[in-house]
């Protein structure tokens, strides 16, 4: 089960960093709403080594059978790869590749909020977006969130593969 578990976390890891690293350099020049959905779909992509993970684990480990509390427990081993090392390389992309980023991102976000916003309520807007800006420069902040977001996704995708790939073994005698 090591070896699956690490084979198809690291796999994930590959596959989201990359991709990411992908959306936060070369696609600079879209917007911040398409590089948010690009970062979502690359978390999504990755996840699929789960599935991967946890079929190979029934059809190449264990002889064709697979419980759902396996495929759970795999699954979950297996994003959990992937999601620290994602809340690790967001922090290395925020605080040094691109220290600049967060500055960009609210400066963004509060040029929004005045086209958006009722002037009577902007004040308000702006008060709340700068107690999330300050919250969200707390590194430990920054990496549970985005290793979190990648957990839950994955979790997620483990329960759904789990009961997809489950089979008894009386199912195959």
């Amino acid at each position: 089960m090591k070896s699956t578990v690490y084979r198809y976390g690291i796999y994930a890891t590959l596959t989201i960093v990359g991709l990411s690293w992908g959306v936060f350099f070369l696609l600079k020049n879209l917007g911040q709403g398409l590089q948010e959905a690009a970062g979502y779909l690359s978390i999504l992509l990755a996840m699929i080594f789960i599935f991967l993970g946890i079929r190979h684990f029934r059809d190449r480990v264990n002889g064709g059978y697979l419980s759902f509390s396996q495929g759970l427990k795999i699954g979950v081993l297996i994003v959990l790869i992937p999601a620290v090392a994602f809340g690790l390389f967001d922090i290395l992309y925020t605080e040094v590749l691109n220290p600049t980023w967060k500055e960009d991102y609210y400066s963004k976000y509060i040029e929004d909020l005045r086209k958006s916003v009722a002037a009577d309520k902007l004040d308000a807007a702006i008060k709340k977006a700068e107690k999330e800006k300050e919250m969200f420069s707390n590194p430990l902040f920054q990496f549970l969130l985005m290793g979190g977001t990648v957990f839950i996704i994955g979790f997620i995708v483990a329960i759904i593969s789990s009961l997809t790939l489950r089979r008894s073994k009386t199912a195959i005698a």
